[in-house]
């Protein structure tokens, strides 16, 4: 297999910033959700980033998203408001939900935003971590595009990969970044696995008769794992009934698959909780005593076999300094999926 091609961030987000300015996407709009998508490429999230591009794409074609929404804050009390995305690019009505919880979290202490009408918005930890720039912390929830995992025991797939993100602020040390899906693997790294003809590790998913399934070109073939057991299935539960039923969005049966069908409404929906540090505790106390625990929990001796214990959210900003400086790599099938994409919408070529 050859060697991905890097590219700049600023290359990436251009490149997508005019294919959606190309398929009618307003100029405003199509700087936020680029900006967002880039960056969740160069923090390593490569199965929700660029990759995403033709299939958001092939959506608005259809006619499954609109190209236009008008954004409204349809229920609203001083320490939540429910967002309504009017079907538009899942990104902006979190980006709005993010920037609505963070305006009333420094007033009220904590603050809850919603979702509805919203669709595919990227990565958990993408919108975590935005509450870190004013010295809050994130914890942000989502329903999936679609179900993959069936309630423990049982092979109907009601449920999907439904992720939690939470961040932390600290001093020092790098901001503690938890990104998870309640599956063992997200469905996103299944696609890539299939786009680069990988084999997925043993344990990711099983046919439907439980045996362990490694090709991703079989994939409908079975489903996902929830992570340890039925607590994972009780996670992908409570998580869905937060960011979809509580909002009016979708969730169990009435997930659309947006993976196989691009004309229906999804009614997606996702929650953000900002939280003030402020409001609890000095700030720079905070900050130093969650330093002081990534410390300890740095240095505990570890089991034979390990080399260092590291803490949610490094691997990602190692990757970060990496894509940094060296460029986002973009591997030869999606590279070669995007030059299609380019010449149909008639922009210029990624590298």
């Amino acid at each position: 297999m050859s060697e991905p091609q890097r590219v700049s961030q600023a290359a990436l987000q251009s490149f997508i910033y005019n294919c959606l300015v190309a398929e009618d996407i307003p100029p405003d709009d199509a700087a936020v959700v680029s900006r967002l998508m880039a960056e969740a490429d160069v923090n390593g999230s490569d199965g929700h980033g660029v990759f995403r591009l033709a299939q958001y794409i092939e959506r608005i074609q259809a006619g499954g998203m609109n190209r236009r929404p008008q954004l409204t804050v349809v229920s609203e009390r001083a320490a939540m408001a429910l967002v309504d995305g009017d079907n538009g690019l899942g990104h902006l009505a979190v980006n709005r939900a993010v920037e609505i919880a963070m305006e009333k979290a420094a007033t009220t202490g904590v603050a809850w935003a919603g979702t509805r009408m919203s669709n595919h918005a990227g990565p958990a930890g993408l919108y975590a971590r935005m509450p870190l720039r004013k010295d809050m912390i994130g914890i942000y929830m989502a329903v999936g595009n679609a179900n993959h995992l069936p309630p423990w025991g049982g092979t109907d797939m009601l449920l999907s990969t439904n992720p939690i993100a939470v961040a932390v602020p600290t001093k020092s040390e790098t901001p503690i970044v938890l990104d998870m899906a309640t599956t063992v693997a997200a469905y996103g790294k299944v696609k890539t696995k299939a786009q680069r003809g990988e084999p997925m590790p043993e344990g990711w998913m099983i046919d439907r008769m439980g045996q362990p399934l490694t090709d991703p070109q079989r994939a409908d073939e079975g489903f996902l794992l929830p992570i340890g057991g039925p607590k994972g299935y009780g996670l992908a539960l409570i998580f869905g009934l937060l960011a979809g039923t509580l909002n009016g969005a979708a969730f169990g049966k009435a997930v659309i698959d947006f993976n196989a069908d691009s004309k229906s409404t999804t009614n997606t929906g996702q929650m953000i909780i900002a939280v003030s540090v402020e409001a609890f505790c000095d700030v720079d106390a905070f900050k130093e005593a969650v330093d002081q625990v990534i410390v300890d929990i740095r240095s505990s001796p570890t089991l034979p076999g390990f080399d260092s214990i590291r803490l949610p959210g490094e691997r990602a900003h190692s990757v970060r300094l990496d894509n940094e400086a060296r460029g986002i790599p973009v591997h030869g099938a999606l590279l070669e999926k995007l030059h299609v994409l380019a010449d149909s919408l008639g922009v210029e070529r990624l590298l």
